[in-house]
């Protein structure tokens, strides 16, 4: 813990527009509290940044007192990277402006802005980018680390449409990168999460969706889910990119298209979004109810902006949470058998196995033309294991833990930054696999002295 004087921080809130949190402070605490309910680490200092002034204030203050640096989005991170033991924590979230052009197609979006603020002004002009599934992620660090969702097979990875930041250095300058200025940054940022700076401001462009898009689940009892992940395996090879069909493994919650009897019950969701004319969507989805017999089903066109929201309740602040991913390029028949196995042993009523399907367009970039490098995954697993009570612990993440083992030989041994958990940072460089020796260089240029470490960090030496 580091307690600055007091003539010091006196000092430092003349400076600031927005405010300076210690310890017993109003507001203090629920500045330190993040979605993840087993992070619970205290700074000695938050800074609640309203501008970019208090950005490079903060970061000078940190640079000349020798202080562990964490940053603060949304607060949505699963290894809980926003919030530092005894440090100065640089709090974001009040930053959350969003401006649509409506004729450029482009937005400007501060960091504290989630993805339902984002939609919320995107969608005034039926426009959206790849994001998502929880509307109260934030848009920094699902784009700081590659960001994927439902838009991902038509238009590709979050950071495939990012035009532009405006960044804080180390060094406390304010610089912009993009495809024209300082472009090996601007290829860092774009899946290095948040080892090269403070993002002040992201530049996306924008595609022509909505308002209402087709979407919706269908929900198959887990008894019949090896048949349908086989047949699901074989249908996405042939769908258009402009449907998205992923495939959730998890306890039924009380959805009301469900009859009561489900309730509770472990079951195979199949959620779907198509990003085109809803009549051609209604025709490419029949197949899907053929997989197996439905318990249940609500599909149909519904606003954008819902379907961003729908997953929302199974995702609420305050749980405990413990994640394991892997990368696949394929579902073979015994991998699809683990998973079913260990569906069957889920040890709470919250915990859940998804498979998210990123092929298309995300698959076609070269894998070095953005740091997120990996262009051959198909599906992205996470292995979600969520709980409420800390005597739990064990189990639950024991197995999450021997799920991932079990699953490994058939995965990339890639994986996706966004969901590593802060017990993981060997698997730092299998994150960034063929392009992370250029991100120490980068980082070495950019921030030598490690000031950014709160993170899955990239450290300047190789």
């Amino acid at each position: 813990m580091v307690n600055l004087p007091d003539a010091i921080i006196t000092e430092l809130r003349s400076q600031l527009r927005g405010e300076a949190l210690l310890p017993g402070d109003p507001g203090f605490e629920s500045a330190r509290t993040v979605w993840n309910a087993m992070i619970d680490r205290k700074p000695s200092l938050i800074v609640r940044c309203a501008g970019v002034a208090d950005v490079i204030r903060s970061i000078a203050l940190a640079r000349q007192h020798g202080l562990l640096v964490s940053v603060r989005g949304a607060g949505h991170n699963i290894a809980g990277s926003a919030v530092c033991d005894g440090g100065l924590m640089i709090d974001l979230s009040a930053l959350k402006s969003v401006r649509v052009d409506p004729k450029t197609r482009m937005a400007c979006v501060e960091p504290g802005a989630t993805l339902a603020d984002f939609d919320h002004e995107a969608q005034a002009f039926g426009l959206a980018t790849p994001l998502g599934i929880n509307s109260t992620t934030g848009v920094a660090g699902l784009t700081l680390g590659g960001g994927f969702g439902w838009l991902t097979r038509k238009f590709g990875m979050t950071v495939d449409n990012l035009v532009a930041v405006d960044l804080v250095t180390a060094a406390g300058e304010l610089v912009r990168a993009s495809a024209q200025e300082n472009q090996d940054l601007f290829w860092a940022i774009r899946g290095g999460g948040g080892n090269f700076g403070v993002v002040t401001q992201f530049e996306f462009e924008l595609h022509p969706i909505g308002p209402e898009v087709l979407s919706g689940l269908i929900v198959f009892p887990l008894d019949q889910a090896k048949g349908v992940l086989s047949k699901y395996r074989d249908y996405v090879n042939q769908i258009s990119e402009d449907l998205s069909v992923w495939a959730v493994m998890r306890h039924a919650p009380p959805l009301p298209f469900l009859p009561e009897a489900v309730h509770g019950k472990l079951v195979l969701i199949l959620p779907l979004a198509y990003a085109g004319d809803v009549a051609a969507g209604m025709r490419e989805i029949e197949p899907l109810r053929s997989f197996g017999k439905p318990v249940g089903e609500h599909i149909g066109p519904q606003p954008y902006t819902a379907w961003q929201k729908a997953f929302d309740p199974l995702l609420t602040p305050g749980a405990r949470n413990y994640w394991k991913s892997h990368n696949f390029t394929e579902l073979s028949d015994p991998l699809i058998d683990l998973m079913v196995k260990f569906a069957t042993e889920i040890p709470s009523p919250q915990g859940e196995i998804f498979l998210g399907l990123v092929s298309g367009q995300a698959n076609r970039v070269p894998k070095d033309a953005t740091s997120y490098a990996h262009r051959d995954a198909k599906f992205v697993m996470n292995v979600h294991s969520r709980w409420e009570k800390l005597e739990d612990d064990k189990n639950c993440i024991t197995w999450a833990r021997e799920f991932f083992k079990a699953t490994a030989p058939y995965a990339t041994g890639g994986v996706y930054v966004n969901f590593l958990t802060q017990d993981e940072s060997e698997r730092t460089q299998a994150a960034y696999g063929s392009n992370y020796d250029r991100l120490v260089q980068l980082k070495r240029k950019y921030d030598p002295n490690n000031l950014f470490r709160v993170n899955q960090n990239i450290k300047p030496e190789a």
